[in-house]
């Protein structure tokens, strides 16, 4: 039986005292981003389960698209990742 190793850590505990995983983490295909799934990916990378290069390859995002959610949760919380909340969150 062969195991593959992954680079990083297997599991970061979140500020808020959660531990995630990379079970966690929406699957590579998703084509549809609501808020929690964004705001998944942003604890990740800023939790440095992953890399910010990592997610970009792995969702297919773009360096734009990955800053600003990482902009808007450290600005007003994961609540700002919501289509309907834009107006009330843009700058």
């Amino acid at each position: 039986m062969y195991i593959r190793r992954i680079p990083g850590p297997h599991a970061v505990t979140l500020p808020d005292g959660r531990t995630m995983t990379r079970a966690d983490l929406p699957a590579p295909a998703t084509q549809r981003w609501v808020a929690s799934r964004k705001a998944a990916v942003v604890q990740a990378v800023d939790g440095g389960l992953i890399t910010a290069e990592e997610a970009l390859e792995i969702w297919g995002l773009s360096v734009e698209e990955l800053d600003s959610w990482r902009g808007a949760v450290a600005r007003h919380g994961i609540r700002a990742l919501k289509a309907t909340a834009l107006q009330r969150f843009r700058n």
